[in-house]
């Protein structure tokens, strides 16, 4: 192999967890691990994050564009109104996760998350968890990426004091991971040295 050929494939080297599909690679290489700060961007993905208990992210990640219509681009007001019909109607919709436990949990996040947004910015509220600037991890692979931390039990804690369900830590890391709070691409990943300022 030639050195712009070994260049190219160090230059799409890409974090251990994410596959061949084409769908995860872009979610890995626009997404993960990118500051977000607008607050429904990221009550869309503590949502989605909830939505993965017990399943791959790529399972949720494939169906996002479907939450995104059922739940009207995940507009909290909206989804607070939602009656126990309207549940029902979802549980019958095979473009989501017919899951009970977690459709009737998006209604009760919403009705929360908006009981926050009366209090400040929600948005703001999350990131102090972790001080309000990202934090740069600089692991050398996958094996020494935590699933969870005490920031990550810290939110965890004080979402479900706010009236929230399916935010146990290693979900609320797993959010912490995805909207940039901690980058955690590892050194080898091409979005590294972006992502960790060098």
């Amino acid at each position: 192999m030639n050195s712009v050929a070994e260049s190219t494939v160090r230059a799409c080297a890409r974090c251990a967890w994410c596959s061949q599909d084409p769908v995860y690679q872009r979610y890995h290489d626009t997404e993960w691990g990118v500051g977000e700060y607008s607050a429904q961007r990221l009550f869309e993905k503590l949502l989605l994050d909830g939505f993965q208990a017990g399943l791959s992210w790529i399972t949720v990640l494939k169906k996002r564009d479907r939450y995104r219509q059922v739940y009207r681009g995940f507009d909290p007001h909206f989804m607070a109104q939602q009656s126990d019909d309207d549940l029902l109607d979802l549980l019958e919709d095979s473009g989501i996760i017919r899951n009970r436990l977690k459709v009737k949990a998006a209604r009760q996040n919403a009705q929360a998350w908006l009981r926050l947004s009366e209090q400040g910015d929600p948005g703001r509220w999350l990131w102090q968890f972790v001080g309000g600037v990202p934090r740069i991890n600089r692991f050398a692979d996958m094996s020494q990426v935590p699933v969870t931390t005490d920031q990550a039990l810290a939110m965890s804690k004080a979402l479900k004091k706010a009236g929230f369900t399916f935010v146990g830590p290693t979900i609320c890391y797993a959010f912490m991971q995805a909207t940039g709070m901690v980058m955690d691409h590892t050194r080898d990943c091409f979005r590294y040295a972006d992502l960790a300022g060098l």
